[in-house]
């Protein structure tokens, strides 16, 4: 979980706002837009298999579409057999968990200090609300592409939506950029037992750090209009 709550209760929401919720007792976390209208828009596989919150442990685990109906929902209409950029009610959404606000702008020193880093913050700003609705319709409307659970899933779609960065195919870190998460693990190992826990967890930082999209040098900033049209 995050050191400091970012809980949000409805009444709350903003439209614009990246929020998201945890799924099988904080394994993973799910990610959306909220677009205003008790509605948001979010990237998702069919049955609501949702994986991709940026952890370690949420490349293993996912949920059963026995757990959810296969009847549309009264409110919304949404199907859960339905994948892709959907837009549901609160309700859909959450499956009875809460909702959480993610944070954009933090510093690096509460980046590193948070566990899950990459669940619940970054070091990028957020782009303008009515710029981010743009981008998060536009998508609903064309599509997000295939959703990957390593290279494009449900909160590279909320980042895209909120700062229009992107690592697209084929981009690489430079080599200073590597050279540079290199030197800030390698500072991380002291002597001894203690001393190796400490270089683990130091190295894990330095992970979670570089694959914040804040951080990253190979992700490019592109408008939704041209996303689209360049990967349909």
């Amino acid at each position: 979980m995050a050191i400091v709550s970012t809980k949000i209760k409805r009444d709350q929401l903003k439209p614009g706002d990246h929020v998201f919720s945890w799924r099988e007792l904080y394994v993973y976390a799910h990610h959306a837009i909220y677009v205003g209208d008790g509605k948001l828009i979010h990237f998702t596989v069919a049955a609501n298999r949702e994986i991709g919150s940026g952890t370690v442990s949420s490349n293993f685990g996912s949920t059963s579409s026995s757990r959810y109906a296969a009847f549309p929902c009264p409110i919304c209409g949404y199907h859960s057999r339905l994948g892709g950029v959907v837009s549901t009610c609160i309700d859909c959404f959450l499956y009875g968990g809460d909702l959480y606000l993610f944070k954009y702008g933090v510093s690096m020193a509460e980046l590193l200090a948070n566990p899950r880093s990459a669940t619940v913050c970054t070091l990028a700003s957020s782009d303008p609300s009515e710029v981010v609705l743009h981008r998060a319709f536009y998508l609903l409307e064309n599509g997000f592409g295939a959703y990957d659970l390593f290279e494009k899933n449900c909160i590279d779609f909320a980042l895209y939506c909120k700062t229009g960065l992107i690592v697209l195919p084929g981009a690489q870190r430079s080599v200073l950029s590597l050279l540079a998460l290199a030197v800030a693990a390698l500072s991380t190992i002291p002597l001894g037992n203690f001393g190796f826990a400490v270089s683990v967890y130091g190295t894990y930082r330095v992970i979670r750090l570089a694959h914040d999209i804040g951080f990253r040098d190979d992700a490019t900033k592109i408008e939704v209009e041209e996303l689209v049209r360049r990967f349909p």
